[in-house]
C-alpha cells in the first residue's frame, strides 16, 4: 500500500475501465451502483429528520411517505443487496489470489463516494453528535448537559432517549463536533456531510492499517481488506450510519501496526487518540505495551524483565496522560466522558449476552411469577460486567508472551466487549473485525464472517429502528446471512444461473 497514490489511481481507473472483460472490475462497478441506490433510498427511508427543509425545497419530501416510501425502500435494500451480491463476489476473487490489494482499496474509495450525501443510515447518532458539537460552540459542557439544555435547529432530530443524556466520547471527538457546527452552524444537511468527511481518514487509515497488519503476520492484505474494511457493515453503517468508529477503529488499527513496526511513542500516541475519539481503543493499549516490552527486551537483553516493563509502562502511561491533557485543555473539558459511558445501559437488545439471557429469563419466568425484565437485567449486566473485566485481566495475561499472542488479545479483547457489555450494536462489531484483519482465517471462518456480516446489516431497519423482535426480519435476516457464507464457498448455491439462461459461475 505504499509509493505515490497517483500511480496508484490511474491503475485502478484502468481497473475499472476493463470491466466489459474483467469480473472484478464488473463486482466493483455493481457495488458502486448499489452505494448509488442506497444513497437515493435513504432520502426516503433512511434516519429521515423531522422536518427535511432540504426535500420540501425540492419538492421531494414526498418520498418519506405512502407511495413515495415504498419506492424509497425499493431502492434502498435494492441497493444492500447488490453491495453485498459484489462483495461477496470480489471476496471470492480475492481468496483466489486474482484481486490485488490495491484494488480492493480503490474499491473501498468507490463504494464510500455514494454514501457522503445519503441520509444517516441505521442509526440517528450523527444528530447527536452535532447536538453535542453545539453544547460546546455555546459554551455549555456536553459531559454535564444533554443536548435538551442547548435549544436549537438541531434538537430535533435527536433520538428521544438521547435528547438527556450526555456525551459519552472523549475530548478529541467531541472538539471535532464543535468545530464542524461552528463552521455549519445548525445546518443538518452541511453538518452531517462534514461529520463524514472528517472521519473519512479513519477508513484510510484503516485500510493502510489493516494492509500493515496483515503483511506483519504473513495474511494476504487483499483477503484482509476485503473483510476487514470493504465489508459493507463497516462501508454502509459506519459511513453511511456517521459513526466514530470509524476514525476510533482506523486510528487504533494504525498505531497497533507503528508498534509493531518499531514506532512505539508514535504508534502510542496514535492509540490514545483513538481512545480520544471513543475510548474501546483503550483496549489496545495494556497488549501494545507486552509488544513494546518484548522489543526492548530484544535489543537489551541484559536488562532484567521488570525493569524493562516498568520503562515500557511509564513511557506509555506518559503518553496518554500528556495527549489527553492536552486535547482535554483546547476542548475546555474535564473526563466527564467516562461517567456518561453509563448512558449505553438505555440500549436494549440480545446481540449482547447480559441483555439475552435477562430476557430469556424473563420470558420464561413470565407464566410463573410477576418477574420484569427490568431487575433481572441489572443482575445479568452486572454479572456480565464482572466477566468481562476478569476476561480481559486473563486475556492481557496469558496472551503476554509474543507479538501474534498480543494482538490476538487485543482481537479478543474486543470481541468481549461486544458480548459482554450492557449494550452492544451492529456496528461495534467493527472493532474486532479490522484487528480481525492481521490474521489468516480459513475459507469456512471466513463465511462466517460474511454471514454474520449480513445479518447484522439486515436484522436492523435503515431508520434506526431495531428489527430484532420481528420473526419475519430475524428469519429474514438468518437465511440471507446463511446465503452470503455459503455463497463465499459455493458460486450459485441456488443454482439460478442454469435456470436463467447464464453460463455456470466458475469463480
Amino acid at each position: 500500500m505504499s509509493g505515490s497514490p497517483l500511480p496508484a489511481l490511474r491503475g485502478y481507473t484502468d481497473f475499472l475501465r476493463s470491466a466489459p472483460r474483467s469480473p472484478q472490475a464488473r463486482a466493483a462497478l455493481l457495488g458502486l451502483l448499489g452505494a448509488a441506490l442506497t444513497t437515493t433510498g435513504s432520502f426516503g427511508a433512511g434516519a429521515v429528520r423531522v422536518h427535511d427543509t432540504t426535500l420540501e425545497f425540492t419538492h421531494l419530501s414526498w418520498l418519506r411517505f405512502g407511495h413515495g416510501l415504498v419506492i424509497s425502500s425499493v431502492l434502498f435494500w435494492t441497493g444492500i443487496a447488490l453491495l453485498m451480491i459484489a462483495w461477496i463476489r470480489l471476496g471470492r476473487d480475492a481468496l483466489a489470489g486474482t484481486l490485488p490489494a490495491r484494488q480492493v482499496a480503490g474499491t473501498v474509495a468507490l463504494w464510500i463516494a455514494p454514501l457522503l450525501v445519503a441520509v444517516p443510515l441505521y442509526s440517528r447518532d450523527a444528530y447527536s453528535y452535532l447536538a453535542q458539537g453545539a453544547l460546546l460552540r455555546d459554551g455549555l459542557d456536553p459531559y454535564v448537559d444533554g443536548p435538551v439544555m442547548n435549544p436549537n435547529g438541531l434538537l430535533d432530530d435527536v433520538s428521544g432517549i438521547w435528547t438527556t443524556t450526555t456525551a459519552p466520547y472523549g475530548p478529541l471527538f467531541v472538539l471535532l463536533a464543535k468545530w464542524v457546527t461552528q463552521l455549519c452552524g445548525d445546518n443538518v444537511l452541511l453538518g452531517t456531510i462534514a461529520l463524514r468527511l472528517v472521519m473519512l481518514p479513519g477508513i484510510a487509515a484503516s485500510v493502510w492499517g489493516v494492509a500493515r497488519l496483515a503483511r506483519h503476520f504473513g495474511a494476504r492484505p487483499a483477503v484482509s481488506l476485503w473483510f476487514a474494511v470493504l465489508n459493507p457493515l463497516v462501508i454502509v453503517h459506519l459511513v453511511g450510519g456517521v459513526h466514530n468508529e470509524a476514525l476510533m477503529v482506523g486510528l487504533m488499527v494504525t498505531g497497533i501496526a507503528l508498534v509493531l513496526d518499531r514506532r512505539h511513542l508514535l504508534g502510542v500516541a496514535v492509540i490514545v487518540t483513538g481512545v480520544a475519539i471513543k475510548g474501546t481503543a483503550a483496549i489496545a493499549l495494556p497488549f501494545v505495551v507486552w509488544i513494546w516490552y518484548h522489543h526492548r527486551r530484544a535489543a537489551a537483553p541484559g536488562e532484567s524483565a521488570p525493569r524493562a516493563y516498568a520503562i515500557v509502562l511509564a513511557a506509555a502511561l506518559a503518553t496518554f496522560g500528556a495527549l489527553f491533557a492536552v486535547f482535554s485543555l483546547i476542548a475546555g473539558v474535564g473526563l466527564g466522558w467516562t461517567t456518561a459511558l453509563a448512558g449505553s445501559i438505555k440500549i436494549i437488545n440480545y446481540i449482547t449476552l447480559p441483555t439475552a439471557l435477562a430476557q430469556v429469563t424473563a420470558f420464561l419466568a413470565a407464566p410463573f411469577t410477576d418477574l420484569h425484565l427490568a431487575p433481572v437485567l441489572i443482575v445479568t449486566r452486572a454479572l456480565g460486567v464482572i466477566a468481562l473485566a476478569v476476561t480481559l485481566v486473563v486475556l492481557w495475561w496469558r496472551l503476554r508472551q509474543d507479538e501474534r499472542r498480543n494482538v490476538l488479545g487485543i482481537l479478543l479483547g474486543l470481541l468481549a466487549v461486544c458480548v459482554l457489555s450492557p449494550a452492544s450494536l451492529p456496528w461495534y462489531y467493527t472493532w474486532p473485525l479490522a484487528v480481525a484483519g492481521a490474521f489468516t482465517w480459513s475459507r469456512r471462518t471466513l463465511a462466517i464472517i460474511a454471514g454474520l456480516s449480513v445479518w447484522l446489516m439486515v436484522v436492523f431497519m435503515p431508520t434506526g429502528s431495531i428489527g430484532l423482535y420481528s420473526l419475519w426480519n430475524v428469519a429474514l435476516a438468518v437465511a440471507l446471512g446463511a446465503l452470503a457464507g455459503w455463497s463465499l464457498l459455493r458460486p450459485d448455491p441456488l443454482g439460478m444461473r442454469p435456470r436463467l439462461g447464464l453460463e455456470p459461475a466458475t469463480r
